[in-house]
């Protein structure tokens, strides 16, 4: 008993830290000013359209779901972090997208077997620390025949590259708790899956970023808005050596993928998975 009151602690220690960070900055801007054409890509991939039922997991403010409604189906936008729901809802509400915008844990959802036509995340599930456990609500709540759509962070891709490039800067991760850039690889989403789906399809792509004029300019965006990267800084906060140090190796990153004479013009790759539910 004390073991398992433990781990419920442990886990729900994970998650208030995990809420924190994500309502850290400002994700909101880094997904409309960045990656805008991810969520639409998704959507477009599942090929949702009007009168079907969609949950969109850990959906942040709405990248993939906002354009999932605007395409007629009736959406649920799940997320653990209430201040990006709220963000959501604004964005939401300046496109005239009518959605419904839930609190929930990607690896706990309170949502019924079967009960979505379309199950989709765009960079949002990847974060989820158990990826076993998210995999199974992933599946658990679609419909037998229906759609399961990600795009994921490779984790040779930029992001991916960055979550490495941060990883010594950054706090220790609770045990058991698993790399976000391993849902970017093919065979480690299809071993979460299993023979639960069928109708793979999966390919890398890239969406281009060219927002900053040198790496310093890419280094302080994150700085201010990403929340994984103001958590890795506090983490050091108080060693200026080691910031500088990380400064020095966010430029070097942002450099190596795309650093030019008068711009930083960056593809970053993700992978884009979709299957059925086998009925």
């Amino acid at each position: 008993m004390t073991e398992t009151n433990d781990t419920v602690e442990a886990d729900r220690a994970i998650k208030t830290k995990h809420r924190k960070m994500w309502a850290l900055g400002d994700y909101p801007a880094v997904a409309t000013q960045l990656i805008p054409d991810l969520g639409p890509a998704l959507v477009q991939a599942c090929g949702v359209r009007s009168g079907q039922r969609v949950l969109d997991i850990a959906a942040g403010s709405g990248n993939a779901a906002i354009p999932a409604a605007l395409a007629g189906a009736s959406v649920v936008a799940s997320d653990l972090t209430p201040e990006l729901l709220e963000a959501g809802r604004e964005l939401a509400a300046e496109h005239g997208a009518e959605l419904e915008w839930r609190e929930a844990d990607a690896e706990a959802l309170p949502f019924a077997d079967d009960e979505f036509d379309t199950v989709m995340s765009c960079v949002g599930i990847m974060f989820a620390p158990h990826h076993r456990a998210a995999a199974g609500e992933l599946v658990r709540v679609c419909r037998p025949g229906g759609t399961i759509g990600m795009i994921n962070w490779t984790p040779e891709g930029f992001i991916g590259q960055l979550f490495a490039t941060m990883k010594p800067y950054a706090p220790t991760p609770p045990p058991g708790a698993q790399p976000p850039p391993l849902w970017g690889q093919e065979d480690h989403v299809r071993g979460l899956l299993g023979d639960r789906v069928t109708d793979v399809e999966a390919r890398r792509q890239t969406v281009r970023v060219d927002r900053f004029r040198k790496p310093e300019d890419f280094r302080e965006y994150f700085k201010t808005n990403y929340g994984p990267t103001i958590a890795t800084y506090r983490n050091i906060a108080e060693d200026p050596d080691r910031v500088a140090a990380l400064d020095r190796d966010l430029d070097a990153l942002a450099q190596r993928h795309g650093g030019g004479a008068d711009s930083v013009v960056m593809d970053w790759e993700y992978l884009l998975f979709t299957a059925r539910k086998r009925g």
